[in-house]
């Protein structure tokens, strides 16, 4: 068995700080001029800031709780919670899709002024905004959800502010009104296509499916081949947290010698191969407690993976 916890993810506590405060300030001041321009555009994507800046302190709320040692009754810790942090940002993300839209919708009806020197100045400042703080998240994109979302949403927030730099050029130069509205629908289409991605993920974790960068097959196959194991059965895979993966599996094998070895082996290259952080492993001596009994071997159908 193996037992690695990796320190949570205290390394971004500054970069979660730092994003925040940046985008807190950047919210209030493009909501301001939002009003003063008439621009839905700039007040669609204040609201897309607003619930990002919520989603980051979810991400660092989480992170700090899953920094919290295990307890009698939470064996696990708080690791969960970061699962739970990266659903509520995809439900909150959502709601602000559909806030968006709505407004969207009615301006389309009913078209009014917009300051396209204004919009294209604040839009500009957004842009510079989101592209530092999704570099500061950038390093641990690869490794936990809550953090490759917070990259992920403020490289998308980039690339919609660039959009609005051009939607609000095109204004100033044909005067066609009609774009704000339309460019809130894109906007609204980009968050939603990240956001569902975001959502049936954290989905999956909740549901203890296997995360979605570990391929099962590949992992039996690695157990199934451990010098003197005949058959694998009862392998199950969870993601712990946003960044934790565990494993429990029943290894059928008939010489009792080494066992302590190949279960430190296999727990090291479980982590390496596969990022598999908290390894629990069982042995058995003889098939006939495999669900099949006998009939449970070496690449055996019907073995169980979670």
């Amino acid at each position: 068995m193996n037992h690695r916890h990796d320190p949570a993810l205290g390394k971004y506590d500054r970069a979660f700080g730092i994003g925040i405060a940046l985008n807190i300030a950047y919210v209030i001041g493009e909501g301001l001029f939002g009003v003063v321009s008439g621009s839905l555009a700039l007040l669609a994507d204040a609201g897309h800031n607003l619930s990002d800046v919520l989603g980051l302190l979810l991400a660092w709320g989480a992170s700090y709780l899953s920094r919290r040692k295990p307890s009698e009754r939470r064996t696990y810790g708080w690791h969960g919670s970061s699962i739970l942090a990266a659903m509520l940002n995809a439900v909150i993300l959502l709601l602000a899709v559909g806030a968006i839209a709505w407004e969207a919708i009615k301006r389309l009806a009913h078209p009014a002024p917009v300051a396209g020197k204004t919009v294209v100045a604040v839009a500009i400042i957004g842009m510079i905004v989101n592209t530092v703080t999704a570099i500061l998240f950038r390093s641990g994109r690869k490794d936990d959800l809550n953090i490759r979302g917070a990259f992920l949403h403020m490289a998308a927030d980039a690339a919609v502010s660039a959009g609005v730099v051009v939607a609000g050029v095109l204004i100033l130069l044909s005067g066609w009104l009609w774009l704000d509205p339309v460019l809130s629908l894109l906007i609204a289409a980009v968050i939603l296509t990240g956001t569902w991605g975001l959502l049936r993920e954290s989905l999956n974790l909740v549901l203890d499916a296997v995360p979605a960068a570990i391929a099962p097959g590949a992992v039996e196959s690695y157990l199934r081949n451990l010098p003197g194991v005949s058959a694998v059965h009862d392998l199950h895979i969870w993601g712990m947290s946003t960044s934790e993966t565990a494993l429990t599996a029943h290894l059928v094998k008939v010489a009792a010698d080494d066992d302590d070895a190949l279960i430190a082996q296999a727990s090291r290259e479980l982590h390496e191969r596969f990022k598999i952080a908290h390894t629990t492993l069982q042995w058995e001596r003889s098939a006939a407690h495999c669900p099949n009994g006998p009939a449970c071997k070496a690449g055996d159908e019907d073995q169980m993976v979670k």
